[in-house]
């Protein structure tokens, strides 16, 4: 039978499993390799492991330059776009975090997917997306369209993937079915099910239901390798959903059994030293891992109980910050200037002010690293401590025991510090002792939630510290965001926008730039278009003139215009610097940016 798609060609050789000689024969004839190449390739020895390898894995193996196109070598991508190309079968970029794994490891079998080297990928009403590395096998699917009563779309996919998705998917859909009692596991509710995991836990923590303990695995691996920053696993009626935030932006990736995603959290839980019988009130933890790649990983638990039971969020917090050079994180040019001119001063305060997950405690973290040298003594308090860093002498704010911002910096006073770093400025006790800490010669760095660095002051003013007290220590307000950058393997020149630009760049006018570039979407980012984010940034100096616009009754704008004067940039022109140099988009930091006032 003739499959959808498939070319005249590709039928005359069904149920032909793909060899190199008939690879390289065909890349011949294509003009994309030479003779001189084929005759090489297959004169070459090859050893067990080769032998082993699938044909296309071991030519994108040999580095082999495209005759057609010098520039371009035959890598597994290539080499997949052209057979695609000679077989009819469109190649499929398999994206972990799009796949219904439920939905597609119902469609067959472990074993039938292995025997034939094929796997679900996408099922609909009418259709069923089947992926394969072998388009010109094809004795499976008449009998598997018969049992299915639909249709079969064939794709073409990169054999490592294949190999690898496959068991994942299926070992993942084997946990949560043996979890939710399936296969002769029988539990008799949520409660009893979350009693034999705590027990068995409480004697051995290798004692705990196999199922979950996979499930858990495969949840931080997935998000390690999709660079999340949060995992969040939200409770509803029936089922649990788990989402991860990638570059600020939260996908939906799996959905599991009331009772499994409540047994997740209950093993998460115990790993993160919470409490896992205490369900009616918020608790948070933490816990050390390691990334696929060997990496000591923090995550910084957080339940919360809702109507349908307990949420949890994992923060993840990545080791390679605090080895970010300051270029890295967007820090530029006048800005970097400006910053590192205010953190040299011995003593006064430093604000760094935006939303949560703004990256302020990334930008403190990386400053302290560099200020931490030998000379002097770092010390911080935190609530909680995010990143453990063996240069700093971090403390935990414990309101158990009344140890809290303002007690500790008072005791911190007393530790003969050069630089304090205070988690937040909350409230007017904890603004006295940053001010006391000020004037007494230590550098005080700290964060406060404020939309740009101008309402710091006007923040501070409204706990109730006195204008005269804030000329004397603060040496500037640095106010941040998180925009998205684009990614450098698909993006594309674009057309500016010259409305939307010059609402970007108000009230300064800013020349158009020579080109701009739009996201396209590619493997690498998860046809998103972005990749990684970096921060903009809108640095607030006090000079003379802006403590001039400072009393009790101080006018915000006053002190706005004043530091627009002396070079002072919003974070929109800080981030229309960016889009003009090709690492963002508009749309990205008008998202995140606020409207000038």
């Amino acid at each position: 039978m003739q499959v959808d798609g498939m070319t005249k060609s590709a039928v005359t050789g069904s149920d032909r499993a793909l060899d190199l000689r008939m690879l390289l024969d065909d890349l011949l004839a294509d003009g994309l390799i030479s003779a001189g190449t084929h005759r090489e390739v297959m004169v070459s020895p090859r050893n067990k492991d080769q032998l082993t390898q699938h044909p296309l894995i071991y030519l994108a193996s040999k580095g082999l330059s495209d005759v057609s196109r010098p520039n371009l070598i035959l890598n597994a991508a290539t080499l997949l776009d052209w057979l695609s190309r000679r077989c009819g079968q469109p190649v499929f970029n398999l994206d972990p975090l799009k796949i219904n794994v439920p939905s597609i490891t119902e469609v067959m079998s472990f074993e039938f997917a292995q025997r034939h080297g094929i796997l679900a990928v996408d099922v609909n009403v009418d259709t069923v997306t089947i992926a394969s590395c072998e388009p010109f096998k094809n004795h499976w699917q008449s009998n598997l369209e018969h049992v299915l009563r639909r249709e079969i779309k064939r794709v073409l996919i990169d054999p490592v993937d294949l190999k690898r998705y496959t068991v994942e998917f299926y070992s993942l859909s084997k946990s949560v079915r043996g979890a939710s009692g399936a296969g002769g596991s029988n539990f008799d509710g949520v409660t009893n099910f979350e009693q034999l995991l705590e027990l068995g836990d409480v004697k051995d923590p290798d004692a705990n239901d196999q199922h979950i303990v996979n499930i858990v695995d495969w949840l931080l691996q997935y998000a390690f390798d999709q660079r999340a920053s949060d995992i969040h696993i939200e409770p509803r009626r029936e089922i649990a959903h788990v989402r991860f935030r990638i570059d600020g932006v939260l996908y939906n990736v799996n959905e599991l059994p009331g009772q499994v995603g409540t047994a997740v959290i209950s093993r998460l839980k115990i790993l993160g030293r919470l409490n896992v019988a205490e369900k009616r009130k918020p608790q948070d933890g933490r816990l050390k891992t390691k990334s696929p790649d060997g990496n000591e990983i923090e995550l910084r638990l957080s339940t919360l109980p809702t109507a349908f039971g307990e949420k949890l969020v994992m923060r993840i917090f990545d080791p390679d910050v605090l080895l970010r050079s300051f270029d890295q994180l967007g820090l530029v040019n006048e800005d970097y200037k400006r910053w590192h001119d205010m953190t040299e001063r011995p003593n006064g305060i430093i604000l760094v002010t935006g939303p949560t997950g703004s990256g302020k405690t990334t930008t403190l973290y990386s400053t302290l690293k560099q200020l931490a040298t030998s000379e002097v003594n770092v010390c911080t308090i935190e609530d909680p401590i995010e990143m453990i860093e063996n240069s700093f002498n971090q403390m935990q704010v414990q309101h158990n025991i009344d140890l809290d911002f303002a007690s500790g910096i008072r005791s911190l006073m007393r530790q003969d510090p050069d630089i304090i770093m205070i988690g937040e400025i909350r409230d007017i006790e904890t603004a006295e002792m940053a001010i006391q800490a000020a004037l007494t010669g230590h550098l005080v760095l700290s964060t406060l939630h404020t939309n740009d660095a101008p309402s710091a002051i006007v923040r501070m003013l409204e706990l109730g510290i006195p204008a005269y007290l804030l000329k004397a220590t603060i040496l500037g307000v640095m106010a941040q965001r998180l925009v998205r950058t684009l990614c450098t393997h698909c993006k594309k020149e674009g057309v500016i926008n010259e409305v939307d630009w010059r609402e970007l760049t108000a009230p300064w006018k800013v020349s158009l730039p020579n080109n701009i570039y739009e996201p396209v979407g590619c493997l690498e980012c998860r046809d998103t278009g972005y990749m990684g984010r970096q921060g903009i940034y809108e640095i607030l100096t006090m000079s003379e003139a802006v403590q001039q616009q400072m009393d009790e009754q101080t006018n915000i704008d006053g002190i706005r215009r004043q530091a627009m004067k002396e070079g002072m940039r919003t974070l929109r022109l800080s981030g229309a610097q960016k889009i003009a140099s090709g690492d963002t988009t508009i749309a990205e930091v008008m998202r995140v940016a606020p409207a000038p006032k």
